[in-house]
């Protein structure tokens, strides 16, 4: 096991794979289902062609299913330095006018999803007893420094060689500041990407004060149990673990999971386990019949990759919790994404900022992007909104 430090400024070269044959749902044939709690995926070939139709995701791949498991319980080294957000941080929004810097003051203006628009910010009591949540513009880096740990947690799913592999996390530095505890985020990867591909999203959720878990593997939906659900029990348990540095440090009750393409996939069938409560596929969904929470379903108007087609097909299907199909409409599938040297992240990305601060962090500031007559998404012009049980 090693730790690594991964800085903020990084140079990124996408994978052919990543970019040609990212395991999707589109419209189309039925495959094989999608897994969600069962973990059943198809092996002997990438899931590059994994479809979806009315009823949820699959795969065409044909084979045996190879099983991941979570066999260990160790961790990765802890420590580092700190890397993504910067204390206090944030500053103005990109676009729009009135964006809030992080730790601020609300204001209003400009687009939402953009910096300005409704700005951040938590209300109410925090978890676990803990102070409120710091207001946070969801375009800017949160106000707590980051760190990146590599090769932690138990090792589950199915690495380049078919066997398990263990987890990246992006956390904050210093955790527990006044008494809080972090909302956990587990993330899914789209095919033959790692969470490193990721980073600049990745850390800048945890720069709001998530914590964020990914696993390394390239097939996220594959693996018996699915690893984004290892991943977020294994944040769970740890908090029980006297010997963990996160004894005590976990928000259990609000979990969260994301991820992108084959990994929206992977996200959709996290969501149906008990200890997921919203989720966030982005350009890629399957099936979603058991949720405990909302669910904001992304996909990209010009998305050649993934249909939008099928990823509302998902949407349409969901109706015991509230949820949201947003189409950006000049997304595609991954020019949405921020990486390499970006300081702020775009449009997308600050939504599902917003989103999980809302629903994993009770930050009613930021409700009015996604709830009521008038939302913010909904009055975008950059957006097109499908929403059902958000009113």
């Amino acid at each position: 096991m090693r730790h690594e430090v991964q800085q903020a400024v990084f140079g990124v070269v996408f994978p052919f794979a990543f970019l040609l044959t990212l395991g999707c749902s589109s419209a189309g044939g039925p495959g094989q289902q999608a897994s969600g709690g069962k973990g059943a995926g198809a092996s002997g070939g990438s899931l590059a062609s994994g479809s979806q139709n009315g009823e949820g995701a699959g795969f065409s791949s044909g084979g045996a299913t190879t099983s991941g498991g979570a066999p260990g319980g160790g961790m990765g080294n802890l420590g580092g330095t700190e890397t993504g957000g910067t204390p206090g941080g944030g500053g103005p929004g990109s676009g729009g006018s009135g964006g809030t810097d992080a730790g601020g003051s609300s204001s209003g203006g400009g687009n939402v999803g953009t910096g300005g628009g409704v700005s951040g910010g938590a209300s109410g009591d925090g978890p676990c007893g803990g102070a409120p949540w710091p207001e946070a513009d969801p375009s800017t880096a949160g106000p707590f420094a980051v760190v990146t740990e590599t090769e932690i947690g138990p090792l589950a799913g199915e690495g380049e060689d078919g066997e398990p592999v263990p987890f990246t996390l992006f956390r904050p530095e210093t955790l527990g500041e006044e008494g809080r505890c972090h909302p956990v985020i587990t993330w899914g990867n789209g095919t033959s990407s790692t969470p490193s591909l990721y980073g600049v999203m990745l850390r800048h959720l945890a720069s709001h004060g998530f914590l964020v878990i990914g696993s390394d593997s390239p097939n996220v939906a594959r693996g018996t149990p699915p690893p984004m659900v290892v991943g977020a029990e294994w944040l769970v348990e740890e908090n029980e673990n006297p010997s963990s540095p996160f004894y005590h440090m976990v928000d259990v009750e609000h979990v969260g999971a994301t991820g992108h393409s084959q990994g929206g996939m992977a996200t959709s069938a996290a969501g149906n386990d008990p200890v997921v409560k919203t989720i966030a596929p982005l350009c890629g969904a399957g099936r979603a019949t058991s949720l405990s929470g909302p669910a904001f379903f992304m996909c990209g108007g010009m998305d050649d990759v993934v249909s939008c087609d099928g990823i509302e097909n998902t949407f349409n299907s969901v109706t015991n919790v509230p949820a949201m199909f947003a189409k950006f409409l000049t997304g595609d599938h991954a020019n949405w994404l921020s990486f390499g040297g970006s300081v702020n992240v775009k449009p997308v990305e600050a939504a599902v900022t917003a989103w999980m601060r809302v629903h994993l962090m009770n930050d009613t500031n930021l409700r009015p992007w996604f709830y009521g007559a008038s939302c913010g998404l909904c009055e975008d012009p950059d957006w097109e909104i499908a929403r059902s049980g958000m009113d």
